[in-house]
């Protein structure tokens, strides 16, 4: 009686199991990829002012920053307007060109999730900072 109920059992597992393997078996005999299907990015949506206003706060938190100060760690920022918060976790100077500037990645923590960003910004005509790019890491 128990041999045959464990026969029976090893029976019906090997019929289910034979089932998932004639499914997988058909990617072997010569089926094609629908390749009507197409896929593609998303355009960049036009900044808001909720993104401005972050990109304002970064701006200003990487040249404020005391970078000889901050030895590599990473600086926090947030903006109270937006509930937008992030850390600057890369900030850069070079003078390369004769004008100062400063390139920075960072984070941004926002309502519609997490992204990663690098920019830069450069000292322009009576001491005033320009920030130049701020674009999403791709």
């Amino acid at each position: 009686m128990r041999q045959c109920a464990a026969i029976c059992v090893v029976g019906v597992a090997v019929l289910s199991l034979s089932g998932c393997m004639a499914g997988g078996l058909d990617m072997l005999s010569g089926n094609k990829v629908d390749r009507s299907v197409v896929t593609g990015t998303l355009p960049q949506p036009a900044p808001t002012s909720d993104s401005i206003s972050d990109e304002m706060t970064v701006g200003n938190a990487v040249t404020s920053a005391d970078i000889r100060g901050l030895e590599g760690r990473p600086l926090p920022w947030a903006n109270a307007s937006t509930g937008s918060a992030g850390v600057i976790d890369t900030i850069v100077e070079n003078n390369d060109t004769g004008q100062v500037c400063r390139q920075f990645k960072t984070t941004r923590h926002s309502y519609v999730g997490i992204s990663k960003f690098y920019g830069k910004t450069c000292l322009v005509g009576g001491g005033n900072w320009q920030l130049l790019s701020f674009q999403p890491e791709s």
